[in-house]
Protein backbone atom coordinates (compact mmCIF):
# COMPACT_ATOMS: atom_id res chain seq x y z
CA UNK A 1 0.00 0.00 0.00
CA UNK A 2 0.98 3.65 -0.44
CA UNK A 3 1.94 6.52 1.84
CA UNK A 4 -0.60 9.23 1.03
CA UNK A 5 -0.46 12.94 1.87
CA UNK A 6 -3.96 14.47 2.11
CA UNK A 7 -3.95 18.26 1.62
CA UNK A 8 -7.40 19.48 2.67
CA UNK A 9 -8.42 22.41 4.88
CA UNK A 10 -11.98 21.22 5.64
CA UNK A 11 -11.64 19.12 8.82
CA UNK A 12 -14.73 17.03 8.07
CA UNK A 13 -13.60 16.15 4.55
CA UNK A 14 -10.04 15.54 5.78
CA UNK A 15 -11.24 13.18 8.51
CA UNK A 16 -13.41 11.25 6.06
CA UNK A 17 -10.51 10.84 3.63
CA UNK A 18 -8.11 9.76 6.37
CA UNK A 19 -10.61 7.23 7.70
CA UNK A 20 -11.33 5.72 4.28
CA UNK A 21 -7.70 5.55 3.17
CA UNK A 22 -6.61 4.05 6.49
CA UNK A 23 -9.39 1.47 6.32
CA UNK A 24 -8.16 0.23 2.93
CA UNK A 25 -4.58 -0.09 4.22
CA UNK A 26 -2.79 3.11 3.22
CA UNK A 27 -0.49 5.07 5.52
CA UNK A 28 -1.95 8.58 5.70
CA UNK A 29 -0.57 11.97 6.69
CA UNK A 30 -2.62 15.16 6.41
CA UNK A 31 -2.12 18.93 6.37
CA UNK A 32 -4.50 21.85 5.94
CA UNK A 33 -2.38 24.40 4.06
CA UNK A 34 -0.28 24.59 0.92
CA UNK A 35 2.88 25.63 2.79
CA UNK A 36 2.58 22.69 5.17
CA UNK A 37 2.13 20.41 2.15
CA UNK A 38 5.29 21.76 0.54
CA UNK A 39 7.26 21.13 3.75
CA UNK A 40 5.93 17.57 3.95
CA UNK A 41 6.75 16.81 0.32
CA UNK A 42 10.24 18.33 0.54
CA UNK A 43 11.31 17.01 3.93
CA UNK A 44 9.43 13.74 4.39
CA UNK A 45 8.16 12.59 0.99
CA UNK A 46 5.21 10.36 0.13
CA UNK A 47 3.94 8.07 -2.62
CA UNK A 48 0.92 10.14 -3.65
CA UNK A 49 -0.66 13.53 -2.89
CA UNK A 50 -4.38 14.28 -2.81
CA UNK A 51 -4.49 18.06 -3.27
CA UNK A 52 -7.55 20.21 -2.60
CA UNK A 53 -7.61 23.42 -4.65
CA UNK A 54 -9.47 25.57 -2.12
CA UNK A 55 -6.67 26.09 0.38
CA UNK A 56 -6.60 29.08 2.77
CA UNK A 57 -3.04 30.27 2.17
CA UNK A 58 -2.38 29.60 -1.51
CA UNK A 59 -4.39 28.63 -4.56
CA UNK A 60 -4.15 24.89 -5.14
CA UNK A 61 -3.10 25.42 -8.75
CA UNK A 62 -0.07 27.40 -7.60
CA UNK A 63 0.63 24.80 -4.92
CA UNK A 64 0.60 22.13 -7.64
CA UNK A 65 3.25 24.00 -9.63
CA UNK A 66 5.41 24.36 -6.52
CA UNK A 67 5.07 20.67 -5.68
CA UNK A 68 6.15 19.87 -9.23
CA UNK A 69 9.24 22.00 -8.64
CA UNK A 70 10.15 19.76 -5.72
CA UNK A 71 9.14 16.26 -6.80
CA UNK A 72 7.49 14.11 -9.44
CA UNK A 73 5.29 12.37 -6.85
CA UNK A 74 1.85 11.68 -8.36
CA UNK A 75 -0.81 14.28 -7.53
CA UNK A 76 -4.57 13.78 -7.70
CA UNK A 77 -6.37 17.11 -7.58
CA UNK A 78 -9.59 17.35 -5.57
CA UNK A 79 -11.72 20.22 -6.84
CA UNK A 80 -15.23 21.64 -6.82
CA UNK A 81 -14.44 23.43 -10.11
CA UNK A 82 -16.20 21.32 -12.72
CA UNK A 83 -14.80 23.36 -15.60
CA UNK A 84 -13.10 21.69 -18.56
CA UNK A 85 -10.69 24.55 -19.23
CA UNK A 86 -9.58 24.59 -15.59
CA UNK A 87 -9.13 20.81 -15.48
CA UNK A 88 -7.09 20.81 -18.71
CA UNK A 89 -4.86 23.55 -17.23
CA UNK A 90 -4.32 21.53 -14.05
CA UNK A 91 -3.39 18.41 -16.01
CA UNK A 92 -0.98 20.45 -18.14
CA UNK A 93 0.53 21.92 -14.94
CA UNK A 94 1.43 18.45 -13.68
CA UNK A 95 -1.64 16.86 -12.07
CA UNK A 96 -1.81 13.11 -12.73
CA UNK A 97 -5.60 12.92 -12.30
CA UNK A 98 -8.50 14.84 -10.80
CA UNK A 99 -11.74 14.28 -8.89
CA UNK A 100 -14.69 16.65 -8.81
CA UNK A 101 -16.34 17.00 -5.39
CA UNK A 102 -18.34 15.33 -4.01
CA UNK A 103 -16.84 11.89 -4.69
CA UNK A 104 -16.97 8.55 -2.92
CA UNK A 105 -14.10 6.83 -1.18
CA UNK A 106 -14.39 3.97 -3.65
CA UNK A 107 -14.03 6.37 -6.59
CA UNK A 108 -10.93 7.89 -4.99
CA UNK A 109 -9.41 4.45 -4.35
CA UNK A 110 -9.98 3.44 -7.97
CA UNK A 111 -8.30 6.60 -9.28
CA UNK A 112 -5.35 6.14 -6.91
CA UNK A 113 -4.92 2.52 -7.97
CA UNK A 114 -4.93 3.53 -11.64
CA UNK A 115 -2.33 6.28 -11.11
CA UNK A 116 -0.02 4.05 -9.05
CA UNK A 117 -0.42 1.20 -11.55
CA UNK A 118 0.64 3.48 -14.41
CA UNK A 119 3.72 4.48 -12.44
CA UNK A 120 4.54 0.85 -11.72
CA UNK A 121 4.20 -0.04 -15.38
CA UNK A 122 6.51 2.79 -16.35
CA UNK A 123 9.12 1.91 -13.72
CA UNK A 124 12.64 1.28 -14.89
CA UNK A 125 14.03 -2.27 -14.90
CA UNK A 126 16.08 -3.45 -11.97
CA UNK A 127 19.52 -1.86 -11.82
CA UNK A 128 22.67 -2.94 -10.02
CA UNK A 129 23.60 -1.30 -6.75
CA UNK A 130 25.64 1.84 -7.42
CA UNK A 131 28.81 2.13 -5.33
CA UNK A 132 30.91 5.26 -4.98
CA UNK A 133 33.42 5.11 -2.13
CA UNK A 134 31.45 4.34 1.02
CA UNK A 135 28.14 5.07 -0.70
CA UNK A 136 25.89 2.20 -1.85
CA UNK A 137 22.70 3.13 -3.69
CA UNK A 138 20.06 0.52 -4.50
CA UNK A 139 17.79 2.11 -7.11
CA UNK A 140 15.37 -0.82 -7.10
CA UNK A 141 14.77 -0.68 -3.34
CA UNK A 142 15.31 3.10 -3.23
CA UNK A 143 17.79 2.69 -0.39
CA UNK A 144 21.06 4.53 0.17
CA UNK A 145 23.76 3.55 2.66
CA UNK A 146 26.86 5.51 3.66
CA UNK A 147 29.64 3.62 5.44
CA UNK A 148 27.14 0.99 6.59
CA UNK A 149 24.59 3.55 7.84
CA UNK A 150 21.22 3.89 6.12
CA UNK A 151 20.48 7.42 4.90
CA UNK A 152 17.04 8.91 5.52
CA UNK A 153 16.44 10.64 2.18
CA UNK A 154 13.36 12.23 0.68
CA UNK A 155 12.21 11.03 -2.72
CA UNK A 156 13.87 13.92 -4.54
CA UNK A 157 17.09 13.71 -2.52
CA UNK A 158 17.36 10.03 -3.43
CA UNK A 159 16.68 10.75 -7.12
CA UNK A 160 19.37 13.44 -7.19
CA UNK A 161 21.94 11.29 -5.39
CA UNK A 162 21.26 8.26 -7.60
CA UNK A 163 21.46 10.37 -10.76
CA UNK A 164 24.87 11.77 -9.80
CA UNK A 165 26.14 8.42 -8.51
CA UNK A 166 25.41 6.86 -11.90
CA UNK A 167 27.96 9.34 -13.34
CA UNK A 168 30.83 9.23 -10.80
CA UNK A 169 33.59 11.74 -11.38
CA UNK A 170 31.64 13.52 -14.13
CA UNK A 171 30.67 17.18 -13.82
CA UNK A 172 26.95 17.12 -14.62
CA UNK A 173 25.58 20.46 -15.90
CA UNK A 174 22.77 21.99 -13.90
CA UNK A 175 20.52 22.05 -16.96
CA UNK A 176 20.92 18.29 -17.29
CA UNK A 177 20.14 17.76 -13.60
CA UNK A 178 17.05 19.93 -13.92
CA UNK A 179 15.87 18.11 -17.05
CA UNK A 180 16.51 14.57 -15.83
CA UNK A 181 15.75 14.79 -12.10
CA UNK A 182 13.13 17.56 -11.99
CA UNK A 183 11.78 17.09 -15.54
CA UNK A 184 12.00 20.84 -16.14
CA UNK A 185 13.70 22.60 -19.03
CA UNK A 186 14.50 25.93 -17.36
CA UNK A 187 15.00 27.67 -13.99
CA UNK A 188 15.41 25.81 -10.74
CA UNK A 189 19.00 26.67 -9.69
CA UNK A 190 17.83 27.56 -6.20
CA UNK A 191 15.88 24.31 -5.95
CA UNK A 192 18.98 22.31 -6.90
CA UNK A 193 21.09 24.23 -4.37
CA UNK A 194 18.60 23.59 -1.57
CA UNK A 195 18.51 19.85 -2.26
CA UNK A 196 22.31 19.71 -2.52
CA UNK A 197 22.53 21.44 0.86
CA UNK A 198 20.18 18.88 2.43
CA UNK A 199 22.09 16.01 0.83
CA UNK A 200 25.44 17.34 2.06
CA UNK A 201 24.09 17.55 5.59
CA UNK A 202 22.99 13.92 5.46
CA UNK A 203 26.33 12.86 3.96
CA UNK A 204 28.15 14.62 6.79
CA UNK A 205 29.80 17.30 4.70
CA UNK A 206 29.46 20.97 3.75
CA UNK A 207 29.90 23.00 0.58
CA UNK A 208 33.09 24.46 2.09
CA UNK A 209 34.46 21.00 2.98
CA UNK A 210 32.99 18.56 0.44
CA UNK A 211 33.66 14.83 0.52
CA UNK A 212 31.33 13.43 -2.15
CA UNK A 213 29.43 16.36 -3.65
CA UNK A 214 31.55 18.96 -5.42
CA UNK A 215 30.09 22.07 -7.04
CA UNK A 216 31.99 23.37 -10.05
CA UNK A 217 31.08 27.06 -10.20
CA UNK A 218 29.30 28.03 -13.38
CA UNK A 219 29.30 24.44 -14.71
CA UNK A 220 27.54 21.86 -12.54
CA UNK A 221 27.94 19.21 -9.88
CA UNK A 222 30.27 16.21 -9.54
CA UNK A 223 29.93 13.24 -7.21
CA UNK A 224 33.06 11.21 -6.53
CA UNK A 225 34.59 9.11 -3.80
CA UNK A 226 36.74 10.95 -1.27
CA UNK A 227 40.47 10.71 -1.86
CA UNK A 228 42.07 8.50 0.80
CA UNK A 229 44.85 10.23 2.75
CA UNK A 230 48.34 9.21 1.77
CA UNK A 231 50.08 6.78 4.17
CA UNK A 232 52.51 8.35 6.63
CA UNK A 233 55.88 9.05 5.06
CA UNK A 234 54.48 9.27 1.51
CA UNK A 235 53.79 12.55 -0.30
CA UNK A 236 50.11 13.38 -0.84
CA UNK A 237 48.66 13.50 -4.29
Amino acid sequence: MATVLVVEDDPLVRSALIRHLSDVGHAVRSVGTALAALREVAQVGCDLVILDLGLPDLDGGEALKMIRGLTDVPVIVSTARDDETEIVRLLNDGADDYLVKPFSGEHLTARMTAVLRRLGTAAAPAAPVLRVGGLAIDAQRREAVLDGRALDLTRREFDLLAFLAARPGVVVPRKEILAEVWRQSYGGDQTIDVHLSWLRRKLGETAASPRYLHTVRGVGVRLEAPVAPAPAGEPGR
